[in-house]
């Protein structure tokens, strides 16, 4: 049998790490993290999905398997970029000390990421151009289908994708091309979100190992419904014709509850 090393560690999803801007993200409390973790003597950091999370904010329902979630992007790192200038993050909200109360933080956040994709597709120096040209093409088998779904979603003030238009449900291929052209916009909007996103969880995630800690993630057990993923790939699901599930599975009943 393979031996493991015996070690033990913690599980902390990044959104609890304390932080200004209302939620916990990939700025300096995360690097501390890790130091602390490696101090404790610690060699695993368990972290849950990282992915964009829908209605509820739950983790295990994202609006895509691949994606990871913009709110979790640091702000702090954008400006000393040049996208945000610090007077736009030097005073936020009150927010709650010990808790995330995503009704506040979600358009605070969401508002100043599209300021810095703005900025960004507008200014960025030729070599960090060339950098989100290059990520947009690695990860183009989901990204483009990704930032299309969340640029409809904006477009439907968040309604699920079964509720849209038939030929965007459908998926017809001339019905999404008129509105990849009307959401140009938008959908670069969501491009750098996951170019940043996924920058800053690299050197995170680099600086971790290097301190001698595994990160353990885990995915997703299901994918949402109202997901990229399913309404990309329909195919691979149990779908009616109007793309409702006909099958639905999920964790097993809750003995101690009365209702599962």
């Amino acid at each position: 049998p393979m031996p493991f090393p015996r070690a033990c560690g913690v599980l902390l999803h990044l959104t609890s790490l304390p932080g200004r801007f209302g939620i916990g993200d990939l700025g300096d409390e995360a690097y501390r993290c890790a130091d602390f973790l490696a101090a404790a003597g610690q060699r695993l950091w368990q972290v849950l999905p990282l992915g964009p999370t829908g209605y509820g904010d739950s983790p295990y329902q994202c609006f895509s398997a691949f994606a990871g979630n913009p709110l979790l992007i640091n702000l702090e790192r954008l400006a000393q970029d040049g996208l945000l200038r610090p007077d736009e993050i030097a005073n936020p909200p009150a927010f709650p000390a010990n808790a995330v109360d995503f009704g506040a933080v979600i358009p605070y956040k969401m508002a100043l990421l599209r300021r810095a994709a703005e900025r960004f597709l507008s200014e960025a120096p030729r070599s960090q151009r060339v950098a989100f040209c290059d990520f947009c093409d690695a990860e183009v088998s989901w990204l483009e289908d990704y930032a299309l779904f969340m640029a409809l979603k904006g477009a439907h003030d968040g309604a699920p994708w079964v509720a849209w238009e038939p030929e965007l449900v459908a998926r017809r291929p001339d019905a999404l091309a008129r509105r990849r052209d009307e959401l140009a916009g938008p959908i670069l909007a969501h491009k750098f979100m996951q170019f940043q996103f996924f920058r800053q969880w690299a050197e995170l995630k680099h600086y971790v190992n290097t301190r001698g800690i595994h990160i353990i993630g885990d995915v997703p057990i299901f994918v949402a419904h109202d997901s990229a993923d399913v309404w990309a790939r329909p195919e691979l699901f149990y779908l009616d014709a109007a793309g409702q599930p006909t099958v639905v599975a999920g964790v097993p009943p809750d003995y101690f509850s009365a209702t599962g």
